[in-house]
Order: C-alpha cells, then structure tokens, then sequence
C-alpha cells in the first residue's frame, strides 16, 4: 500500500535532541560524558539496588535518558541514521503519539533486558539501539512484504513475528561474539529486547483499517 510520507517531525525531534544532548556532552569533554553515563543511563546495578550513584537521575527514568548518551561518534551516526530512515515511515503509518509511545516502550524494553540478563552489572548501558531496534521491528511488520503463510496452529502474524524475532535475535547474538567475544560491550540484550517490543506491539498500536 502506498503511503504518503509527510515531514516526520517526531522522528526529526528525536534525532535532533540526541545530537544536540551528545554535541554538548562532547563539549563538556570526557570525563562530563563518563559522569553522565553513571547519571543518566541505564546502569543494571541501580536499579537492584547494589549501587547507588549521586546526583543521578531517578533510576526509573534511566531507561529512557539512556538514549539520548552515546560513546561515540560512530555510534550516535550508525543510530540515528538508521532512526531517520526507518522512523519516517513508521511515523507516517501510526502517527505522532503511537511512534512516540513506540519509541519510549523500546527504550524501557531494551533497559529491562540488559537488567534480566546482568542485574548485578555496574556497566552503564548507553544509546538509542534498542529503542530504535522497536522502530525497526514495527518497520518490519508494516512494510516487510512477505508474509508467512497460514498454519494449522499459528496464525500469518504469529508466525511472521516469530520468524522476525529469531532473525534478528540470531543476528545480535552473533553480532556481538564475533565483533566483541562473548564478554564484548555492545548491549545486545538491550538491543533483542527493543526489537521484540516493536514486534510484538506492531499490530496493536497500528490504527484501525491498517492492521
């Protein structure tokens, strides 16, 4: 189906306030970006209580402040290059406050995966990966094209989302052995977590007559 994309200006925001918050980060220097990411991200420790960190913001909050922190240039231009092209569409298809609600789901998806999987961590977990992974689950599902085909037991969509998760499950996973060994320092968890937010939240957050 055809889909007319206007400006996406909730996407624009959101690219716009992560590089202006890593642009000033940057100015402050190295060691206001390492304070920051103890302050304002998403630390596993934290949130089980066996680290308690000053001046920081409510823990609750972390989740979310956490994708507006990245650890390098890289790393910001790989996230927001991949929100911008995805999110654009995604945007277009469910409007401005269902793509926000996306994106802040994601976000605390992908925070809760990283606690689950490492509650005792003291690590910061830092950037929008996993919440842009929710925009491109959701892209996937609207604007995938191939369809499984109906099952005796699993519906089309179910197992479409099935298929999906494994996929980019598989991926992350080998991803982050490969490039990082199996201690390496890509968030991985938090980036499977965000994913299946989007996967799963698809279908129900797209409006009446799209889905």
């Amino acid at each position: 189906m055809p889909l007319t994309v206007p400006t996406p200006r909730a996407t624009q925001g959101i690219v716009g306030a992560t590089v202006a918050a890593f642009l000033l980060l940057w100015a402050y220097g190295l060691r206001a970006q390492e304070a920051y990411a103890y302050m304002a991200g998403m630390v596993p420790a934290r949130i089980s209580g066996s680290m308690v960190v000053t001046r920081g913001l409510p823990v609750l909050l972390t989740p979310l402040s956490a994708t507006l922190l990245h650890g390098s240039v890289a790393h910001l231009a790989f996230n927001m290059v991949m929100l911008y092209y995805l999110g654009r569409y995604v945007e277009a298809f469910l409007g401005v406050p269902r793509f926000l609600l996306l994106y802040v789901v994601g976000a605390y998806f992908a925070g809760f995966a990283e606690y689950i999987t490492s509650p005792a961590s003291t690590v910061p977990v830092i950037g929008a990966s996993g919440a842009v992974s929710a925009v491109l689950g959701a892209y996937a599902i609207y604007f995938g094209g191939r369809k499984a085909g109906e099952g005796r037991i699993l519906s089309s969509h179910a197992r479409t989302v099935i298929w999906l998760a494994a996929s980019w499950i598989g991926l992350q996973l080998l991803t982050g052995l490969v490039l990082n060994g199996p201690h390496g320092g890509i968030a991985i968890w938090a980036h499977i977590g965000g994913s299946i937010a989007g996967l799963l939240m698809a279908k129900p957050l797209a409006p009446m007559g799209r889905n």
